[in-house]
Parts: structure tokens; C-alpha cells; sequence
């Protein structure tokens, strides 16, 4: 059986370029198969290196310095709050006015083979975008390009919807701590770093879309932020609001062997259960004395962070996001979510391969990390690439997350190719990679597709995404470039190593758990 390369272990220089795109080549590693390259690699040449799990490197050869993408964001403006930043979107999504359309410059991606995912392939096709939008999506010939448009000649290329990872780390948030297992009311937002070097490199790997999520010590460790990856130095900026103008994001549960310790935390999985159970009944009483008592200010309960949290949960306005591995925990998921009422997304299911029908049953989504080079954790040792198969052919629905730092968000796209190897569609892998992303966000009228009316957020891939041999060259996001292969510096981010562009003052965590960013 051909060994599969590990995302975490193997990692190229610049040097080694040539023999990679998104995945990487190690000596520890003679053969490596793709489903569509179907071959090998080459020996490496002079200048490759291995980081071992121990962190050791067999060779390291000196690097040319590699500088924060800082020139992009002095294009933009900086909102100063949240409500700002919705107004703003909100201008772009209703158009502006008639002035300031015909005004508007539109560009037209002409001659590339687009992968609208929404609908089938087109040959020779037509992207025009307009205003941070997608205007029209179709062959040559059927879509008009204004006069005045530019016109961007892609033919030989590849166009698909930006990738949508709905389980990333990136950005070094933290949010519960040691003070007790469930801690709704805390936001991951809150500790971002916006300019952390992993936001260019998820740029690098075609992202456009991020589910930022605080770790998985705990029952529930707080509330996730989804961020669009707009050029900008903060949060503000990268945040996705709600029609309020409320930073938008789901909460972060987990169960399984990560949060049992000792007390204030549960030492087995039944009492996991019970904190939980206990903690949304006290939230469901809450919201009721909140009714009841909506015109009696002196009866009405005080204002609690925590079961606010809980309550919009309760009521369908924010969404779990649930890291579980073993097949009895997921089914627990599924009993608290039956009993409560509540939306939620499995994160990582690693044996949901055998609980595929009732999943399917429940309607219950599931997020699978597609690993290469399993371990480090006993309840997911019976992690298989087969998961998305199982699921999809059961009629669960299935997308897929990097959960970086465990796989570098620059190799996101290997994930479909290792499904589609393992037996999955490549329609549901791409899918998966996108739209059904989008989906596990409530996030499908805006983005996971190449839709008139879906913000411009895209990807241009030197081949089939399926390929090893693909490169990222552009990603866009909401019509503007933050990502470009043939800059220098984006260059650097695309082909450096485990933690490219990183500076030394940035705190890296790539543990497996971490009261910060457990995974």
C-alpha cells in the first residue's frame, strides 16, 4: 500500500518548489501516489528538509526573511466598529446608487475553466465581477462584458468559489481558561490576532472563509468568530457581521477525553453530559423569566453573558460547532441536540464512519479532518480516509476543515483528493470544500459557490484541484486580490516552510492540546 504524505511533518523550500503545489515531499516518504497525478514524485532535490514530530529537521538550509503582506492593507479602510462594517456591507450587497454603478468598474475573468460547484463545469467561461460581487457566471458568449470592463485573460486556468474551512486556529485565539469547563459568554473574537501570519498562509491555500474557534478543553470553551480573509491588520476588518452589526459565529462544545480532568472538570464522560444537560436547562429557564418578566424590571433576571449565549443558541442564532471523535460520543451529541432543540455541526468525527446512518437519520452535518498520518490521541485511532465516502453515501451531509495547525491550511485542497481517492465523489469533494461549508455557517446565500449574486470570492488554480501538481496563483476575496503567486513576498508565504512568515515575536502553538488552542 502506498505511504500518503503527512501535512504536518513534511514541508518545502523554495528550493524544492518544482516538485510540489499544495503537498509536500520528504525522504522518510519514497512513494507518493495522487488520485490524479497517479505517479511519482521525483528525488528531492538539494535543499529539502524534513520536520520529524519531534520538531527536529534533517536539513535546514538559510531562508531570505519573509515580510508581513502589510502594503495590501493600506487599500483599505478600517472600520472603527462593528455597525460601520455592516453598513458598508450592507451598501455593497444592495448595490449603491445608480451613479455609483455605472461608475463601478467591472472585471471579466475570461477564457477559464470554471467550477461553479452550484451547477456543472463550464469550458472557456466568463467571471464577471462587479463591486466586491459576482455579476454573471457562463460560457463565452452568453455572459455580456461591459465595454469599459477589464478584461483578465485566464484561459489555461482554473476558476472555483474561494474555500471555506469551518474549523481553523489560525489567528492564536484563546478563549475558556482553567476556572470551570463551560464558558459560553467568552469570545475567541476577543483574543484574534489579525495580523498572525496564518491568515496569509490560509490566503496562500486558496481560503476565503474561516471559522476561528477557541480550543476543546472544555465542555463549551466559547463563542467562534467567522471571518472573511479581507486584507487588514484587525479584527474589525475581517469579521463578518450580522444584520444587527454584530460580529457573527457559532459555539464551541466538545466532548470525549479533552475536557475530563479535575474538578471544577468532569472525570468521565457521563458527568460531561451532566454539566452540559444542566447548564442548558438553566439557560431555558432564563430565557423564560426573561419573557415573563420582560415589563417588571425588578423581577427580571440580571444580565448573564453565559446563558445569553445558551438562550441564542437555544433559539437557533448561533450554531454549535461540536468536537467529537469516538462513535458513543457522537451519538451523545445527537441526544443532547434531539433534547434541546439545537443546531449543530460535528467537528472531526473520526469514527462517524460507523455511526453513518443515524447521522444521516439526524440531518446532523459533519466537518471531517482528513489526515494522512493519524495518531497522537487514542479515541482517534480509528480515524479513516473512507469517512466522507461512508457519510456521503449514507446521505449525511459532509464538509471538510484544516484545524490548522494540524494540517497547514496551504494543503486544504488535498483533502478532497484524498476523499475522492478513498472512494468519494468528486462533485461531494468539492462540495465539501465550499458550498457545504457554507452551508454548516448559514453562510450559503453569500459565498461556497460562483453565483450571480454571491460575493466575488474566488480562487485561480493553475489546474484541476484535484492535481499535486496544482498551484494557488490568485485568491480573491469580495473582488479584491490578497493573494498573488507571482509577488515575491506571496511567494515566499506560498513555498516556505511549517510557520512561513511568521516573526519571532508570534506565539506558535501546533500541540494537539493546549489550554489555548487544544484541538
Amino acid at each position: 500500500m502506498p505511504t500518503l504524505l503527512a501535512p504536518s511533518l513534511c514541508q518545502p523550500t523554495p528550493r524544492a518548489e518544482a516538485l510540489l503545489s499544495f503537498s509536500s515531499y520528504c525522504p522518510m516518504f519514497r512513494d507518493c501516489h495522487h488520485p490524479t497525478a497517479g505517479g511519482q514524485l521525483p528525488t528531492p532535490t538539494a535543499g529539502t528538509y524534513c520536520r520529524r514530530p519531534q520538531g527536529e529537521m534533517s536539513m535546514v538550509l538559510p531562508r531570505a526573511p519573509i515580510h508581513l503582506l502589510m502594503s495590501l492593507a493600506l487599500l483599505f479602510w478600517a472600520p472603527t466598529n462593528f455597525a460601520q462594517e455592516r453598513d458598508a456591507e450592507a451598501g455593497s450587497a444592495e448595490g449603491g446608487s445608480a451613479e455609483e454603478e455605472s461608475a463601478a468598474t467591472a472585471t471579466a475573468f475570461s477564457g477559464a475553466h470554471l467550477i461553479p460547484i452550484s451547477g456543472p463545469p463550464i469550458d472557456d467561461g466568463v467571471l464577471l465581477v462587479r463591486d466586491g460581487k459576482i455579476v454573471a457566471v457562463g460560457a463565452q458568449g452568453e455572459v455580456s462584458i461591459p465595454e469599459d470592463a477589464t478584461v483578465v485573460e485566464a484561459a489555461g486556468k482554473v476558476i472555483m468559489p474561494g474555500l471555506v474551512d469551518t474549523h481553523s486556529h489560525v489567528g492564536g485565539g484563546g478563549a475558556g481558561d482553567r476556572s470551570g469547563p463551560i464558558q459560553p459568554g467568552v469570545r475567541v473574537l476577543d483574543s484574534i490576532n489579525a495580523r498572525h501570519s496564518g491568515f496569509q498562509r490560509a490566503r496562500a491555500g486558496g481560503l476565503t472563509t474561516l471559522n476561528v474557534m477557541p480550543g476543546s478543553g472544555h465542555l463549551i470553551s466559547g463563542q467562534t468568530a467567522y471571518l472573511k480573509l479581507r486584507a487588514g491588520d484587525t479584527i474589525e476588518e475581517l469579521v463578518i457581521v450580522d444584520p444587527e452589526g454584530n460580529p457573527s459565529g457559532g459555539l464551541k462544545m466538545a466532548n470525549g477525553t479533552n475536557s475530563r480532568r479535575d474538578p471544577p472538570f468532569p472525570g468521565t464522560r457521563g458527568k460531561s453530559a451532566a454539566l452540559v444537560r444542566a447548564r442548558y436547562i438553566a439557560a431555558q429557564e432564563y430565557r423564560d423569566q426573561l419573557v415573563q418578566f420582560a415589563d417588571d424590571p425588578e423581577k427580571r433576571p440580571s444580565r448573564d453573558l453565559d446563558l445569553e449565549a445558551l438562550v441564542e443558541v437555544l433559539e437557533g442564532k448561533r450554531i454549535v460547532h461540536h468536537h467529537t471523535h469516538r462513535h458513543d460520543d457522537i451519538l451523545t451529541v445527537l441526544r443532547l441536540q434531539k433534547e434541546f432543540g439545537f443546531q449543530v455541526v460535528l467537528h472531526h468525527v473520526s469514527e462517524g464512519w460507523k455511526v453513518a446512518e443515524q447521522l444521516a437519520e439526524a440531518g446532523v452535518p459533519s466537518s471531517v479532518i482528513v489526515i494522512d498520518s493519524p495518531g497522537g490521541k487514542l479515541e482517534a485511532r480509528d480515524l479513516v480516509l473512507e469517512t466522507g465516502a461512508i457519510l456521503e453515501q449514507a446521505g449525511a451531509r459532509v464538509a471538510f476543515h484544516t484545524d490548522d495547525g494540524i494540517t497547514d491550511s496551504r494543503l486544504f485542497l488535498r483533502s478532497a483528493a484524498l476523499a475522492v481517492r478513498a472512494g468519494m465523489s468528486r462533485q461531494g469533494a468539492l462540495e465539501a470544500l465550499t458550498l457545504e461549508g457554507a452551508r454548516m455557517l448559514a453562510m450559503e446565500d453569500r459565498v461556497g459557490s460562483l453565483e450571480a449574486g454571491k460575493d466575488a470570492d474566488f480562487v485561480i488554480l493553475s489546474g484541476d484541484p484535484l492535481s499535486v501538481y496544482t498551484q494557488v496563483l490568485e485568491t480573491w476575496v469580495e473582488g479584491e486580490k490578497v493573494f498573488d503567486r507571482s509577488d515575491p513576498e506571496d511567494l515566499k508565504i506560498a513555498t516556505g516552510g511549517y510557520g512561513a512568515g511568521t516573526p519571532r515575536s508570534e506565539d506558535s502553538h501546533v500541540d494537539c492540546f493546549d489550554w489555548e488552542v487544544g484541538r
